[in-house]
């Protein structure tokens, strides 16, 4: 009788977040997000968490990579479509960051995905870049491509961000009700 297999484990190990939080209301979202490329501040736990690591960043465009591996799997043994969001979105998301102010933050309200073809192990380093299209007082929007690395697309997807200024002397970020955005807001 062959031997049982044994348990594969994927140990996550993350910095404390509050490190992020408070040092990166300080600085600029460029300077922020190139504090997290250089390694000056610690990646929020959530990369660690899905294996994103950001790689290039200038003003509205931040690039990632995520290595492919089986602790990602869908039950059809492929990358979940889950994982290949969050990356996208981290991307997109950061980019908008990039032209935010110090003290400016943001939140995604919608995110697209579109997936063409199926990720795998075998498939190699995933490589997102994202880009913003639109940069408007309250709303941001940005686009992004997930390739391989000779090129070949493997998703593409789009998000929008509400912008979160402060509303008050303490620095307090504003909701989208307190802010005004409604159901004709074009940023």
């Amino acid at each position: 009788m062959p031997e049982p297999e044994k348990p594969r484990r994927h140990v996550v190990v993350w910095e404390d977040p509050g490190i992020i939080a408070r040092e990166g209301r300080t600085m600029s979202g460029l300077d922020c997000i190139r504090a997290l490329v250089s390694g000056k501040l610690p990646l929020p736990p959530v990369s660690s968490l899905v294996g994103l690591h950001l790689t290039d960043v200038s003003e509205g465009h931040v690039a990632g990579t995520l290595e492919p591996a089986e602790y990602q799997y869908n039950p059809l043994g492929t990358v979940h479509g889950g994982i290949l969001t969050t990356l996208m979105d981290s991307v997109m998301s950061c980019a908008v960051h990039t032209l935010l102010p110090a003290g400016v933050g943001y939140s995604t309200v919608e995110v697209k995905a579109n997936f063409v073809r199926p990720v795998r192990v075998d498939t190699g380093t995933m490589h997102c870049e994202g880009f913003v299209v639109h940069a408007g007082s309250r709303i941001a929007t940005a686009e992004c491509r997930v390739t391989d690395s000779a090129g070949t697309l493997y998703a593409h997807g789009v998000n929008t961000c509400l912008i979160l200024r402060p509303s008050s002397s303490d620095g307090a970020q504003s909701t989208a009700a307190e802010s005004g955005v409604g159901q004709a807001d074009t940023g």
